[in-house]
């Protein structure tokens, strides 16, 4: 989240950097294609330089493929435009909750420590885990650092997904990243699907293919993004701002409110109360 501007004379030295910077950065032009990512990269790789990526990872960077399959499943999200009755049937609905009610049984420790220390209860930790992976078991196998850049190079999306590239190569320089990592299309990583930029922010520093790394840091994200402890999560109520901000598709988080409220023993009519 961006901050004000503070006054004086750092608030006008930080201008002028970010102006600068602002025009480096229109160095590299986005595409629409394969043709000119390589290009870019060229061009991208020089501002990466400057801001003190390191030469291993630059090559790393060099060493990418524009990702077709990345760009297809970003074109092709349909499932974000049906209803919340259709979107459940076809991500499965009852059985993420018939399967989490089952793991919050026999994790209870794990989650009674999770709720004691970021004040989430097991039910929507426990529906975005089963949403984003089938509780682990569907990762992803697109190569990482590819779908990033590729996303980074690609016109319609490049300055968030610019954002998440510098998030990934800092990670790679830090040891925290392979940069032959595996994951979904649009370089979603671990058991509960970061992107790399919330890796930095809420990854606690854990290994995100664990389910309790991955948990807990889902639950930081969470409590980040203001869970109040004991307040409920529907829509209407303080903490669906927080779900909100985990997934921008409205249907995705009518759905992660109502499976969790299942999930954690209420029925679908107290849920869309």
């Amino acid at each position: 989240m961006m901050r004000g501007w503070q006054y004086g004379i750092a608030a006008v030295t930080g201008l002028v950097s970010l102006v600068g910077m602002a025009g480096a950065a229109g160095a590299a032009q986005c595409g629409n294609s394969a043709a000119g990512f390589e290009d870019w990269k060229q061009d991208f790789a020089q501002e990466a330089r400057a801001r003190g990526i390191s030469a291993s990872t630059i090559s790393a960077l060099m060493a990418t493929n524009y990702a077709t399959t990345t760009i297809r499943a970003d074109r092709g999200q349909k499932s974000f435009r049906l209803s919340l009755d259709q979107f459940l049937a076809k991500r499965g609905g009852p059985v993420i909750v018939s399967r989490g009610r089952s793991l919050k049984q026999s994790n209870a420790a794990l989650f009674a420590s999770l709720e004691q220390r970021y004040g989430v209860p097991p039910g929507p930790l426990i529906a975005i885990w089963g949403m984003e992976t089938a509780f682990g078991s569907q990762r992803g196998n697109q190569h990482t650092l590819s779908a990033v850049a590729t996303l980074a190079y690609d016109c319609r999306r490049p300055e968030f997904f610019t954002d998440q590239l510098y998030a990934a190569l800092t990670l790679i320089d830090r040891g925290a990243l392979s940069s032959n990592a595996r994951g979904s299309m649009h370089g979603e990583i671990g058991q509960t699907q970061f992107m790399p930029k919330s890796i930095l922010n809420y990854g606690n520093g854990g290994n995100l293919d664990t389910t309790a790394d991955a948990l807990a840091a889902t639950a930081n994200f969470l409590k980040a993004n203001g869970w109040l402890a004991g307040a409920g999560y529907q829509p209407g109520e303080p903490n669906f701002r927080a779900i909100q901000a985990w997934n921008a598709a409205s249907v995705y988080q009518q759905a992660i409110a109502l499976l969790g409220q299942q999930i954690d023993g209420g029925s679908r009519r107290s849920a869309e109360r």
